[in-house]
């Protein structure tokens, strides 16, 4: 290539590119071999982790000094075989759960080494802990935290409780039943006392029961359980709260529910439940004779697989203290509960308990956040929130865990190909349409999205659900080798009978549902738009602030806010609370009549 503007030299040829040689400069024409290194910083590596194929480079000549000016953390060049992308790079510390590292090198991901590596090498810090404001302020375009500011008003429960009261002050108690009443110690001490007493003497000889718990310790320490009043001991932070004595009980078994739900902004709000879970049990049966007795009252894992009745063959249960959220779906369904409508009861409560907070919550950008409700379902089945986890516990402790690495995996897919999606967008016009589904296509399943689908629809199959089909068999079908309910079923054990005694039916009698016509259809749980046509061949989208989109789904993540276009614009420009709630409280209704 000779250009006599520049020079008259005669040209000279460069293995991996054209150079034209002048006196007062030089330029690399970038050939298709190393056209790579015009992509923006981040999007070449994220294309690399969702295996899309790059269109060949259209772009003008790159200077020799800006090549010594762009940063090489993401890509390096080899001139035999034309430039080849890093892998991506995460950073771990001594907190970083072992089923994170294992799936990322799973991935094929690197390991930050701090004492070979640049210190800001690295594309993804996974820690238990969270990070300081100034390590958010620092975060480089091409780099992702796992926490996000301002996340402990949820997680810590005196903290939690206040936010919830607030709103219930705000928006009225109908919205906000789904916590018990709670009182923070010792500012509440007084209305504490004066409400035990004046139940006792409504009640007369029937028992109340109350429990109480430290504000910033999790995995049940700490944890008391008490009727009379001259039990309740408090020497620091704690709160007290009406406990649920009338529990859903399986088998005469106590048990909760570990919903994970994972929040990838906040400015705009955007919220996604997780359609696979745990539920939890304790190891003892229920009895309200014995308070002192954490086994047959307490759920946490950390303290049921330390029990003498943990390796034993429970009625119902089986061996442990752990189900999938599926497995108890399908034993929900088998007695005719509508477990559809307990899910949209699970959602509406995920997306009020995070309203309390986020217009509070500081703006920082490249980060995200996994929370773990846990969820108490009494004998009406009514779901109660217990309480707001931040890192979940992600050890593998027996064979029903094995849902956290697709849970690992998932979020990877999510938090990347959200990113990917919104960078490629905006870095070049020339992509193709259609590549935004090629691009959701991960090496676990990923999005096997459907061509063109209604924006009421977050199915990505073209298999139409009527309402027998459980929400976490959809999800299921969706990715069948990610975490079939049949297989973790079998891993817990081999009984086959998930059917309760009389006499427990007795005691629980939850609500049935009533019988639906055969072959009619049901719109997925999550509506997200009014129903209209699609015109071109693309994944489904809401497009939020600097028209970015959040995708309605990655694996078994499904997206739950916004929920509709009114949500939608709730969400932007800042968060119109009151506005977000009219429209939950409209969904209420709709559901109601």
């Amino acid at each position: 290539v000779r250009r006599p503007d520049l020079c008259s030299s005669t040209p000279t040829q460069v293995p991996g590119s054209l150079r034209t040689t002048t006196p007062a400069c030089t330029l690399n024409v970038p050939s298709e071999a190393n056209y790579t290194e015009q992509l923006p910083a981040g999007l070449g590596a994220r294309l690399q982790e969702a295996g899309v194929s790059i269109p060949p480079w259209r772009g003008r000549p790159t200077s020799t000094l800006e090549k010594k000016k762009r940063k090489p953390q993401l890509m390096e060049e080899d001139e035999s075989s034309g430039a080849l992308l890093k892998p991506l790079v995460f950073r771990v510390d001594e907190t970083t759960p072992p089923v994170v590292q294992s799936v990322l090198l799973e991935r094929g991901w690197n390991k930050f080494d701090e004492q070979e590596q640049n210190a800001e090498d690295w594309n993804l810090y996974w820690r238990t802990s969270s990070f300081r404001m100034t390590e958010h302020i620092n975060v480089k375009p091409w780099q992702q935290l796992n926490h996000h500011p301002g996340t402990t008003k949820l997680t810590r429960k005196d903290c939690l409780a206040k936010h919830l009261k607030h709103m219930r002050r705000m928006y009225g108690t109908s919205l906000y039943q789904f916590i018990p009443l709670t009182f923070v110690m010792p500012n509440d001490y007084t209305k504490f006392v004066a409400e035990y007493f004046q139940e006792r003497q409504m009640l007369g000889t029937k028992r109340s029961y109350w429990i109480c718990k430290p504000a910033e310790l999790s995995r049940g320490r700490g944890i008391l359980i008490f009727s009379d009043f001259k039990d309740f001991i408090v020497d620091d932070m704690y709160i007290v709260q009406k406990y649920i004595s009338n529990p859903l009980l399986i088998g005469r078994y106590k048990c909760d529910l570990r919903i994970y739900v994972c929040v990838t902004g906040f400015k705009p709000l955007t919220i996604y439940v997780y359609q696979e879970g745990l539920v939890r049990f304790a190891t003892e049966k229920f009895d309200l004779s014995n308070l002192q007795n954490n086994y047959a009252h307490l759920t946490n894992s950390s303290i049921n697989k330390s029990g003498a009745s943990y390796e034993k063959i429970k009625e119902v249960i089986g061996h442990g203290c752990k189900w999938t959220l599926s497995r108890f779906f399908s034993y929900l369904r088998s007695w005719d509960v509508d477990d559809l409508l307990l899910w949209k009861k699970i959602h509406r409560m995920v997306i009020l308990t995070i309203l309390a907070i986020a217009p509070s919550v500081p703006s920082a950008a490249n980060c995200f956040e996994l929370f773990g409700f846990d969820i108490l379902i009494d004998d009406s089945l009514k779901p109660w929130l217990l309480e707001v986890n931040c890192s979940p516990a992600l050890t593998l402790d027996c064979s029903t865990d094995v849902l956290k690495r697709k849970l690992v995996h998932d979020i990877i897919d999510l938090i990347y190909l959200n990113g990917l999606r919104n960078e490629g967008r905006e870095a070049s016009n020339t992509t193709h349409r259609n590549s935004n589904i090629d691009a959701a296509k991960s090496d676990r399943g990923g999005l096997d999205a459907h061509d063109c689908l209604p924006y009421e629809s977050l199915s990505f199959t073209s298999r139409m659900y009527n309402k027998h089909d459980s929400v976490v068999e959809k999800a299921v079908s969706v990715h069948p080798q990610a975490a079939p309910a049949s297989q973790l079923e079998g891993e817990m054990s081999g009984q086959e009978d998930f059917h309760l005694s009389t006499k427990e039916m007795a005691q629980s009698k939850p609500k049935r549902r009533s019988r639906h016509t055969p072959h009619k259809t049901l719109m997925p749980y999550a509506s997200l738009f009014q129903s209209h046509s699609c015109k071109t061949k693309t994944s489904p989208r809401v497009l939020s602030d600097h028209g970015k989109a959040p995708d309605p789904q990655a694996g078994n993540f499904v997206l739950v806010f916004p929920f509709n276009e009114a949500t939608l614009g709730a969400s932007r420009n800042g968060l119109n609370v009151k506005r977000i709630i009219q429209e939950l409280q409209k969904l209420m209704n709709k559901q109601h009549s």
